[in-house]
């Protein structure tokens, strides 16, 4: 049986370091980890999480688990908190949407006394944890968690056991043109090839190269090889002469490659360029700078 862990004491204490067991631990039964067991609560009395960050369910997924609650119930409560009027979901919404869609009229909870800083963050972090959300929605998250909740980016990247490096790709993803951020939202563009495109400096060529990736179904190396052509040709022969050695005009498209920026070697003299604090700070990680 899971150890309890008390609430009220601070974010630690409920999730230790690893929000997913916790979940796994009290979906499986372990009630007193986190409140109170109700075998069933009425669906209407139940009202959508508003720290939800998740703005696209699949239809097609949820009307296979709508099915599968036909036939077999509702395997794992969810969770919610007590409100003034009813209960606020907390966590399990495709449970809770699939069970709408499948007629039922109650469902299995754990009533959890969450204040609004812990449900903020469980809600991200289940999400975050279960990959249930696009790049740009995890984006979202991770911003909501940095600016809301106040961690730093080596905070948040400890918390979900991914890379600084990662957190800060991610956040890059939302200085897309909203156009793009639509594209890796419905799907048409991936994470690898929305972060490709994050290499141009110009919206227009970003715009023209993301709809041309997605009429021709690029993959993310050819557009790699579309992005560096045109990072190296943007510049007039007479602003940026072209390397009379090959060695070193291959070591600057590989360290492009590496930063995914625009980086020259001028003069005996490495050149590295970026957009803000973030992206500094995303490079200095890379290059190993920064101590973790």
């Amino acid at each position: 049986m899971a150890a309890k862990r008390k609430l009220g004491k601070g974010l630690d204490a409920i999730f230790g370091e690893n929000i997913d067991s916790f979940l796994d631990d009290i979906e499986k039964g372990a009630a007193e980890a986190a409140g109170n067991v109700h075998s069933e609560l009425p669906i209407s009395q139940i009202r959508p999480n508003p720290y939800q960050p998740r703005k696209e369910f699949d239809e097609n997924g949820l009307k296979e688990l709508a099915n599968s609650i036909k036939e077999n119930g509702v395997f794992q409560p969810i969770l919610v908190r007590k409100s003034l009027s009813g209960y606020e979901l907390v966590a399990g919404e495709r449970r809770l949407r699939a069970s709408k869609l499948a007629g039922k009229n109650e469902i299995p909870a754990i009533i959890v006394d969450f204040d609004d800083r812990q449900m903020m963050e469980i809600s991200l972090l289940e999400n975050i944890q279960r990959k249930d959300l696009t790049p740009i929605e995890e984006a979202g998250a991770y911003k909501q968690l940095i600016t809301k909740l106040g961690y730093t980016q080596d905070e948040l990247a400890k918390r979900l056991g991914k890379s600084r490096t990662n957190v800060a790709n991610m956040l890059r993803l939302l200085s897309l043109p909203e156009k793009i951020r639509d594209m890796v939202n419905t799907g048409k563009l991936s994470y690898g090839q929305a972060r490709t495109l994050l290499s141009l400096d110009d919206e227009g060529k970003m715009l023209a190269l993301a709809e041309r990736t997605v009429k021709d179904g690029l993959s993310v190396r050819e557009l790699e090889k579309l992005t560096s052509r045109d990072k190296s040709g943007k510049k007039k022969p007479a602003d940026r002469p072209k390397n009379s050695d090959p060695f070193t005009e291959d070591m600057e498209d590989r360290l492009r490659k590496k930063f995914s920026t625009k980086v020259e070697i001028r003069n005996k003299a490495i050149s590295i360029s970026y957009t803000d604090t973030e992206d500094l700070n995303r490079i200095l990680d890379i290059m190993g700078v920064i101590e973790e």
